[in-house]
């Protein structure tokens, strides 16, 4: 099972509208079984991001982090849903 954090600046507003879109899309594909979805801000995703097998953010993350980060925001924008979908596919 795979870890994911899903992250914006306060952990409040923006990923909860991801967190809820990534479910719908993982209960579509019949993943949902394979992820567990977690719900926090950037500045503790910074600490914990070991903990995660990838973090999906809709907030700019130190440049450390950005290999374990899919960006979020299209997922808000509309634009390029697809490409953030298959991204989040093959890390799973």
């Amino acid at each position: 099972m795979k870890k994911v954090l899903v992250i914006c600046g306060t952990g409040i507003a923006t990923s909860t509208i991801v967190i809820e879109k990534l479910k719908k899309w993982l209960m579509q594909e019949k993943l949902i079984d394979q992820v567990e979805l977690h719900q926090g801000k950037v500045a503790e995703a910074v600490d914990q991001r070991k903990d995660y097998d990838f973090i999906v953010s809709t907030t700019i993350v130190p440049d450390y982090m950005k290999e374990h980060v899919i960006d979020g925001v299209p997922l808000l924008s509309g634009v390029d849903v697809d490409e953030v979908y298959q991204s989040i596919r093959e890390r799973i």
